[in-house]
């Protein structure tokens, strides 16, 4: 059974998709601002997280700032704001995904099981290397020159994507994709969540070695790092 943590100040809210989760099977935590958030965190290791934003104290992002220093595992935001910039910077501090209020249950639920679910698909390599690269899907482990990078889930699964075809070009909807069936999400997203991908891969990354773009279409891996 999968821990979901919502960290969520209105109490109606929280309830309810409490409650929700836990009709369809879910261990289901929660907490009312950030700071008992990352307490409960602690305690519990969830394996999901839906995070509202705007919270007394400390709020979202602060937390997702604190989470990110340890726990890798998705973050979704729960957010009233519904501002690009708004969206574009919980990805960059490591977000995985973001529901808009109101929002639909059936919508939520779609999203968690979508991330959930994430590197548990039959048939797909578990080990994925292209040169200095290795993708573990068991272990949800990356490595580069044999040294472990921490990946957001979502940085986890675009990696792998394009680590299955080197040198093959995937347009930002196609990885858009990849990253999330169900969801509906802005093609910016994918910019984002590659930039900060290059942040923890590359040497210089405004001089990408491993992450290539190709201009007008989206990105692709350096066919050469193939062996």
């Amino acid at each position: 059974m999968k821990t979901v943590l919502i960290v969520e100040d209105n109490a109606g809210v929280r309830t309810l998709v409490r409650e929700y989760l836990e009709e369809h099977g879910y261990r289901v935590r929660v907490a009312s601002n950030g700071q008992e958030g990352l307490l409960e965190a602690r305690h519990t290791r969830p394996d999901l997280v839906l995070l509202d934003v705007m919270m007394p104290g400390m709020d979202g992002l602060e937390f997702l700032r604190r989470f990110r220093a340890t726990e890798q595992v998705p973050v979704i935001f729960l957010t009233a704001r519904d501002t690009e910039l708004d969206k574009v910077l919980g990805l960059e501090l490591g977000a995985d995904d973001y529901v808009t209020k109101p929002f639909s249950m059936a919508e939520l639920l779609a999203r968690v099981r979508a991330h959930l679910r994430r590197g548990q698909e039959p048939g797909v390599p578990t080990t994925l290397r292209a040169g200095e690269l290795e993708l573990d899907s068991v272990s949800r482990t990356f490595a580069v020159r044999g040294a472990r990078v921490d990946l957001t889930r979502s940085e986890f699964e675009l990696m792998a994507a394009l680590l299955r075809l080197p040198g093959r070009v995937f347009s930002r909807l196609e990885l858009l994709e990849q990253l999330q069936e169900e969801a509906l999400g802005s093609e910016r997203t994918i910019d984002v969540h590659v930039r900060n991908l290059r942040a923890k891969v590359e040497e210089e990354p405004g001089k990408p070695r491993f992450i290539e773009t190709v201009f007008g279409v989206g990105y692709r891996l350096n066919p050469d790092l193939t062996p």
